[in-house]
């Protein structure tokens, strides 16, 4: 008998799919359809859907692959998806895909993120929606909006610079990468991608874009950008925080370790140096001396010299070498001793 070519892939690198379940009921079932013969195990998580979703599944799928996991409380999407990835990982999966169960996301589109993992490059991909320009005019103008805010928010917090379109839930990771993951730490909520990113990013893992087109039908997103907003840059605020303090001064020491406080340093002093003045020259009604004017714009030319120093670094910072690799060198190297 020939084994598809598919499913020959999935026996020799058991890839995984997980979907979380939150008033998907319509669309469910024509998502489970939709993975291709390349996923061994789909594990559908029921996050107290008020519908009944893992109930409707165990019903209406016939799918040998699917698996239906409960929560007993809502936790959310991202812990919905940690409960996915703890499951995969149990089961030996290598490779865990997150697709999300409203029909939006194509499964056909699966091995495309699961390749470069495979093949080594990366230890996770994201779905980026912005890669086609001719394809862009199909999103709704307020996500569009919505994302490219985000998408620079995160370039900062996460580190990766080279990525976009955070909020994609098309993503896919190596089981190796995922192991180390802090699972009751990750956001459990909208901000889920964000933070698997910065997440990734302090783990050293190397991340990857894969291009896509977004599916846009009768569902009804659950997110209200109004309402997160605040939230979202709040926590982008405390992740850029926390990622410096481990890459810069916790783990490692560099210039940029210098150049950004210094560079913030002269900058502020610059500015309140200037405008000090500025104030005291008005009120006295006598023009500022060419000397005080130069002794403010010095550091603030300085300043911010160091500060774009600093993101110039940054941006070429951005890990380059899969952390399963770097695993399954040290894992041999133990082995042998």
């Amino acid at each position: 008998m020939t084994v598809p070519a598919g499913a020959a892939l999935a026996l020799a690198n058991a890839i995984a799919v997980v979907i979380p379940s939150y008033k998907v009921t319509r669309h469910i079932l024509g998502v489970i359809e939709g993975i291709g013969p390349e996923a061994t195990r789909i594990y559908v998580v029921d996050d107290k859907c008020p519908d009944g979703s893992g109930a409707f599944v165990r019903e209406h799928c016939r799918d040998p692959r699917v698996v239906v996991l409960e929560h007993a409380e809502n936790q959310g999407v991202g812990g919905a998806v940690m409960t996915g990835y703890r499951a995969a990982i149990a089961d030996g999966a290598k490779v865990i895909v997150k697709i999300d169960g409203d029909g939006q996301m194509d499964g056909s589109l699966l091995p495309n993120f699961v390749a470069p993992i495979l093949a080594g490059e990366a230890d996770y991909t994201k779905g980026n929606r912005f890669f086609n320009l001719e394809r862009i005019g199909a999103m709704p103008p307020m996500r569009l909006f919505g994302n490219a805010i985000l998408s620079l928010m995160a370039k900062l917090s996460s580190g990766y610079w080279d990525l976009f379109d955070p909020t994609n839930g098309y993503t896919a990771i190596h089981a190796d990468a995922a192991r180390f993951l802090p699972f009751d730490k990750i956001s459990k909520r909208y901000f889920f991608e964000s933070d698997m990113l910065f997440r990734l990013n302090i783990l050293g893992a190397v991340v990857v874009d894969v291009p896509m087109d977004a599916v846009y039908g009768d569902e009804v997103s659950n997110l209200k950008i109004s309402k997160i907003v605040t939230e979202f840059f709040s926590k982008h605020v405390r992740n850029f925080g926390k990622r410096l303090f481990y890459n810069y001064y916790l783990r490692n020491m560099s210039v940029a370790s210098i150049e950004l406080p210094l560079g913030i340093f002269l900058t502020c002093f610059g500015a309140g140096y200037g405008i000090s003045h500025w104030i005291a020259s008005a009120r006295s009604g006598i023009s500022t001396p060419a000397g005080t004017v130069m002794l403010a714009a010095l550091p603030v030319i300085m300043g911010v010299q160091l500060i774009l120093a600093f993101l110039a670094h940054d941006v070429a910072s951005v890990p380059r070498r899969p952390l399963h690799k770097k695993t399954l060198y040290r894992s041999s190297n133990s082995g042998s001793k």
